[in-house]
């Protein structure tokens, strides 16, 4: 945390003496001065998987700020498409969560008439962002043993893989991880807690393509 909180401090000072530095500036500062160190830290110190792995995955620079961009209107269309879900921008990627309420019936892992709605209005915003790969990571409370709430994870996680694939969505974008209750986002002390730990979160960053036309582009800004 000491290390995140002096990369801030750094990145501020930075900004601060560039007044007149515009956006893609001020972007490519901040990422080249984050990257994965700071992802993982951020990370450990969270819990939250998907802020530390997403973080963990910058490039930085000018490619980095690039690739921000889009992900930036992605996000929004996410949030106007699907407002049960949680959506969070983060370094140069997304993390979207669905919690249980909105995906499965308790200790279930097919899928939900809503559950169904939801991810089509996903499907319909990933398919307009083909240069993006998909994590989808599944997640339990700690309720049950640690073997049979990896096994859930999975099964949800897999449930939703599985459906994304059937609306045209290539394969290569796509990989599952089972969690079970091993990262909790919320207290499981409450009820209340628990529900949200039963979430499924995608992950959505940059893939080999896209940052090869950040490269690109960012090598070409660089030469005006």
């Amino acid at each position: 945390m000491k290390i995140t909180i002096l990369n801030f401090l750094i990145i501020m000072s930075i900004i601060s003496s560039c007044s007149s530095w515009n956006k893609t500036q001020k972007g490519a500062a901040i990422g080249t001065t984050g990257g994965a160190a700071t992802g993982a830290v951020i990370g450990r110190a969270s819990g939250n998987t998907g802020l530390g792995a997403i973080i963990g995955a910058t490039i930085g620079g000018i490619s980095g700020a690039l690739i921000g961009r889009t992900m930036d209107k992605q996000a929004e269309e996410l949030r106007n498409n699907i407002p049960n879900a949680n959506v969070e921008r983060v370094g140069e990627g997304i993390v979207v969560e669905f919690n249980n309420k909105i995906l499965f019936g308790f200790d279930q892992f097919d899928l939900t008439p809503e559950a169904r709605t939801h991810l089509n209005a996903l499907v319909d915003i990933l398919q307009k962002y083909p240069d993006t790969n998909i994590e989808i990571q599944g997640h339990t409370d700690d309720q049950g043993t640690n073997k049979y709430n990896k096994s859930l994870s999975k099964r949800r996680a897999k449930s939703v893989s599985n459906y994304i694939l059937q609306s045209n969505v290539s394969n290569s974008r796509l990989k599952t991880i089972g969690f079970g209750e091993t990262a909790p986002k919320y207290a499981n002390s409450s009820s209340d807690g628990q529900a949200q730990n039963r979430r499924v979160e995608f992950l959505v960053s940059a893939n080999k393509k896209m940052k090869n036309e950040a490269s690109k582009k960012a090598d070409e800004l660089g030469n005006k």
